[in-house]
């Protein structure tokens, strides 16, 4: 493989990401500050009670803040999403990113879904080092438990990629590929 193919980061998509994590963040503000007391029957439940909706609030704020502080700083982001050249694949394209990715680490490229939100998982013969290779405890725990569900570290999304999520496996399953004819 010669050539470079770069995958640009979708500002569109990137946009509409970081409304919708403002929006949680939002109504979990409202279940902490002042939630709904009864449910449309009048009956209470465990789920209107208010401590139980405070810790979801607080939950959505946390979690959903944290996406949305990694959207705004992806929309700022100039370089690449995905980066495929001779040395293997460079990932910039989440808050979860871990940089380089050499074929020569590469097993198997494989399509995970999550309540029809579908993943591109790869898997590495050396998924400790990736690990180590996380800049913050987030980043290493959410790594950690995708290795642990998913047999790897490495989860790709095109949630915010210029690239359809179909046209991404197949672009990655086809340079694994010709990587692998070419060093043989």
């Amino acid at each position: 493989m010669d050539s470079q193919i770069e995958i640009q980061l979708s500002k569109t998509k990137i946009i509409f990401l970081i409304i919708g994590a403002l929006m949680f963040v939002t109504i979990g503000l409202w279940f902490m500050i002042n939630p709904p007391e009864t449910s449309r029957s009048g009956r209470q439940s465990f789920f209107y009670n208010p401590t139980f909706l405070f810790f979801i609030g607080l939950l959505s704020v946390l979690f959903f803040g944290i996406c949305f502080a990694f959207g705004l700083k992806k929309l700022f982001d100039k370089k690449p999403g995905i980066v495929l050249n001779e040395k293997g694949i460079f990932d910039n394209s989440s808050g979860q990113s871990i940089g380089l990715i050499p074929w020569v680490d590469i097993e198997e490229v494989a399509v995970v879904s999550i309540n029809s939100n579908k993943f591109i998982v790869i898997r590495v013969n050396n998924p400790q080092d990736y690990l180590d290779r996380a800049k913050n405890r987030f980043t290493r725990k959410s790594m950690a438990i995708n290795y642990k569900w998913y047999g790897s570290p490495i989860a790709i999304s095109a949630h915010s990629l210029k690239i359809r999520h179909k046209d991404l496996y197949e672009l990655l399953v086809n340079n694994i590929k010709e990587y692998r004819i070419n060093k043989n």
